[in-house]
């Protein structure tokens, strides 16, 4: 009993951490959103300090003002009992509200059918990014299978994508399908964390909603391969765990930021009920993973031009995320309710302080790549912030499953 005791002690003491250092962390992302030139001033993001006013405010000040307001004034107004009892119960109602597999099962087949229906289109249009025709369009041109024994390279998203070519007459159709796939796995891993399938529809109605999800889903560019052979890294955990460094190896090769996500992956790994003996051999697994990938970095095999931590390039990229999101304010407006809220409810809530981490960890992979290399920030690099944002919300629906 007394070890039981401390491990919760402990466990305790790690969710405060967690909530504190996320809470830093989105509200210095909002305070983007609100002054976009504050943080760029006062950190040294610019040099020349005397041109830009600190306090212009953002377009997406007021809404994401008065959102939080609004929240923060029905929270006080709960706790204070001054909420009418009708209300109260119409919201416990919707929060243990589930709906049946088959009616779920429904209303996924029609969600992704309408979605289908809407997209089949854009696998018809030409390819509008510049980067494509610059470097994506030779490589896939030039690309064969035997380049795989030629060293550390995107090789799985270039298979994929040639294949595509190769079965379908067109380079959009796979990715097209990873998207798919991408919203059925959204689907699967919230259902798997909360044992609801409504809050697994949930998620996905999310994600179908974002303006980075729909700008980038059929894209050959900016593809979603590495969100998916990620996000399949995370879920299989629960199903096929030996497996989940292979699917995370899958994302390494689609593409190269996933290698900064280990550190959110093997605490996902600590949160999960799992036996303590897969715990360790997944831990060992991940570790050998690391050591070739650090190798594979000092001897250049990546491609990555790695530079000293220049802090000019941390708060440039930082300062981006609030204008790079700024077609899904969805996410912004309510990132800090999410993640107060997660945290409020961490013991109800399985999963809650890891969803904080891979939120917190998807804030920072581009500042923290900004600053170690020569890599520029990009609006679609933020896709896994959106998956975790959707599950997020999903899992606020939760029965109480903790731990799973």
């Amino acid at each position: 009993m007394n070890t039981e005791n401390v491990w919760y002690k402990r466990s305790g003491i790690v969710s405060w951490a967690i909530f504190l250092a996320t809470l830093v962390v989105v509200l210095i992302t909002l305070t983007t959103a609100i002054f976009p030139a504050l943080v760029l001033r006062t950190m040294g993001g610019v040099e020349d300090y005397s041109a830009i006013n600190p306090f212009e405010i953002g377009i997406w000040a007021y809404p994401l003002l008065i959102t939080n307001f609004i929240i923060l004034g029905i929270v006080i107004l709960y706790f204070k009992n001054k909420i009418p009892q009708p209300v109260i119960k119409s919201v416990r109602f919707i929060l243990n509200f589930e709906v049946s597999a088959n009616v779920a099962s429904l209303v996924i087949i029609i969600l992704l059918g309408l979605y289908v229906v809407f997209t089949v289109p854009e696998l018809s249009t030409k390819e509008p990014w510049p980067d494509y025709y610059r470097g994506v369009k030779p490589m896939l041109e030039k690309w064969t299978i035997n380049d795989i024994t030629k060293g550390f390279d995107l090789h799985v998203r270039y298979f994929l994508i040639t294949t595509s070519m190769n079965v379908f007459s067109n380079y959009k159709v796979i990715p097209f399908i990873a998207s798919l796939a991408l919203l059925v796995l959204t689907y699967l891993i919230t259902t798997e964390i909360s044992k609801k399938r409504l809050a697994g529809t949930v998620s996905v109605v999310i994600v179908l909603q974002s303006g980075t999800f729909l700008t980038y889903d059929t894209s050959i560019t900016y593809d979603n391969f590495w969100t998916l052979f990620y996000l399949l890294s995370l879920y299989i955990i629960y199903k096929k765990w030996p497996l989940s460094p292979i699917s995370f190896i899958l994302s390494l090769f689609s593409k190269q930021l996933t290698a900064i996500f280990l550190p959110m992956t093997l605490f996902f790994v600590y949160r999960t009920s799992i036996s303590k003996q897969k715990k360790i051999l997944l831990t060992i697994t991940y570790g050998i993973v690391i050591i070739i990938g650090i190798i594979a970095v000092i001897g250049g095999k990546f491609g990555i031009g790695t530079t000293a931590f220049e802090s000019h390039d941390f708060w440039m990229a930082f300062n981006a995320i609030s204008y790079q999101l700024r077609y899904d304010g969805l996410v912004l407006a309510f990132l800090l309710p999410l993640t107060v809220g997660l945290f409020a409810l961490r013991k109800k809530v399985a999963h809650a302080d890891s969803i904080m981490v891979l939120i917190m960890g998807m804030l920072l992979s581009q500042p923290v790549t900004a600053a170690f290399t020569n890599q520029l920030s990009e609006p679609y690099r933020f896709m896994p912030l959106i998956v975790f944002f959707a599950i997020g919300v999903g899992i606020i629906l939760s029965k109480k499953v903790k731990p799973t």
